[in-house]
């Protein structure tokens, strides 16, 4: 509920449970996108026909079949079907002041997941193996993070990818053709990647639980044993993983996740860590963040410069083997020859011996 204890803001959300959790009214996703999400966010509804261009796709999307499947194969959630998960739902559009409130389904399937799609109207999908798996509070997070896909816009470009992803298994036998297909399904995986670290931040937002945030994360790595899992151990887990290895494991965790949608767990929950201890976490706490009213004044540029500098902030912060050679090239540090060598080696921490001849030395044919 907001500040003052109300319950009703005149626009749907009449029965919101009293929560002591602070409302933000009129917040843009801006607030809490990633910044490579907020840039391509900002590119594209910029572009001058944009939403008739995608419209005129919705023809060509599965959009009406999925809507008709969940309907006809899958519960409604309401105040007679899943009443606490929709007293989240309104909750957590009445807390990112999201005026109309999505219809969410609730579907049979083992593997905890949760999805928000849809081109005209987004609606939000989730499993009961997740529904079985996380206790309340952790469930308000992953509804509040489906609700900020809804209010960011991601539930279109998530449906286009599921289209040409199923669109490039039918291509496959057309060698240039599933090769642009992938092309493009690769970019959209990056910038989903991304998007998903955004739904975290709103769902953090709308939870306000950071614990509970992490709790979810973790049981959907390692299921329902809580009794068995630490925080500061799981998230020294993502700190091994970007550290440990050599610049072979640096090209094996590419390979490993490009064909994903979603960042690796342990990264989320670091991620999101990080993002709840930063000052932009709590000035928006503090009632200070971008408003909807000022994003068709946002420059497109200005978003461009946020999200590369993001991206060389990470590439400089990263304790990975390749990101660290990336920064060393780009500072234009010498004997690099040997230290790749000596990476995909194994050895990229030990020094060669005081007295052992110089290794980063080129023959003297080399230019």
């Amino acid at each position: 509920m907001s500040d003052d204890g109300h319950e009703q803001n005149g626009q749907g959300h009449e029965r919101v449970p009293s929560r002591q959790r602070r409302r933000f009214a009129g917040i843009s996703s801006r607030a809490y996108e990633h910044p490579a999400d907020r840039s391509a966010l900002v590119a594209l509804r910029k572009l001058s026909g944009f939403d008739t261009v995608f419209k005129a796709l919705s023809g060509l999307l599965p959009e009406r079949s999925l809507r008709l499947l969940f309907l006809s194969d899958s519960v409604r959630v309401s105040d007679q079907q899943f009443a606490h998960l929709n007293d989240m739902l309104r909750d957590a559009c009445y807390i990112l002041d999201l005026e109309k409130v999505p219809p969410m389904y609730v579907t049979q399937d083992p593997q905890p997941n949760a999805m928000c799609i849809g081109l005209d109207e987004p609606i939000i999908v989730v499993t009961t193996g997740l529904v079985e798996l996380l206790d309340e509070e952790e469930m308000r997070a992953v509804v509040g993070h489906e609700v900020g896909h809804a209010l960011s816009g991601h539930s279109v470009y998530r449906t286009v990818l599921l289209f040409l992803t199923g669109l490039a298994v039918k291509v496959a036998w057309i060698p240039l053709g599933n090769l642009a297909i992938l092309a493009i399904v690769t970019a959209l995986r990056e910038w989903f990647r991304k998007s998903e670290l955004s739904a975290d931040r709103a769902g953090l937002l709308v939870g306000q639980d950071l614990r509970a945030s992490m709790r979810g994360l973790m049981k959907i790595a390692g299921g329902n044993h809580l009794h068995e899992m630490n925080v500061d151990a799981f998230l020294q887990q993502a700190e091994e993983y970007e550290a440990g290895g050599d610049l072979r494991d640096s090209v094996l965790k590419i390979l490993n996740v490009l064909p994903r949608s979603h960042p690796f767990t342990t990264v989320r929950a670091a991620e999101l860590k990080k993002w709840a201890e930063s000052r932009d976490y709590q000035r928006i706490m503090d009632g200070h963040y971008p408003r909807r009213t000022a994003d068709k004044d946002t420059s497109v540029s200005d978003s461009f410069k946020e999200s590369a500098a993001s991206y060389a902030s990470d590439v400089k912060a990263s304790k990975d083997p390749l990101m660290k050679l990336v920064t060393d090239i780009a500072g234009g540090a010498g004997g690099l020859g040997g230290r790749v060598r000596r990476g995909f080696d194994g050895f990229t921490s030990a020094p060669p011996p005081k007295d052992a001849p110089p290794q980063d030395t080129p023959p003297q044919d080399e230019e």
